[in-house]
């Protein structure tokens, strides 16, 4: 695999509408209130310096909405759609098309409880039991790229950036 030093960010996507027997979960869309919340997080995170270059989600509504907001904060250069970050995420896929990309500083965008699973495997154990809060973020540093043990820096959920502004 790529030794290429790596920053990852693994988001939760923000909080979206309830799940219903009438909507496919697919189409589930962010609530007003969490596209609010997860934007004044994102420009929080921005004024403490947090940048990506690469932007990569799953295809559901939910999850593309997130990820397009921090393209908008951000002003991140590229955003990508990629299946392996949908429910069930394939940490083969994404590791290898990730490593493929050649970038220093990529977030992923997806699903609990995947995403826990996606921090513990990139921090070497993937029997951790990470739990991530909807919105939350995870720094991980990947010094030696994938397929090395990653160190979790951070990981924050948007709580505790409202309560201390």
């Amino acid at each position: 695999m790529n030794k290429l030093p790596t920053h990852l960010y693994i988001i939760r996507h923000a909080w979206a509408e309830e799940g219903s027997l009438d909507q496919d979960d697919y189409d589930r869309r962010l609530t007003k209130k969490g596209r609010t919340r997860f934007e004044n997080f994102m420009k929080s995170m921005k004024k403490i310096a947090f940048n990506v270059d690469l932007i990569v989600t799953s295809p559901l509504v939910r999850t593309r909405e997130t990820a397009e907001i921090m393209v908008d904060v951000l002003k991140t250069p590229r955003l990508e759609i990629h299946d392996a970050l949908a429910p069930g995420s394939n940490w083969r896929d994404i590791t290898e098309w990730t490593s493929a990309e050649k970038v220093p500083r990529v977030a992923w965008v997806g699903h609990a409880p995947c995403v826990g699973r996606l921090v513990a495997k990139a921090i070497g154990d993937g029997t951790a039991d990470i739990r991530m809060q909807k919105g939350a973020i995870a720094s991980i540093c990947l010094e030696n790229g994938f397929g090395h043990s990653g160190e979790l820096q951070w990981l924050i959920p948007a709580q505790v950036i409202e309560a201390v502004l």
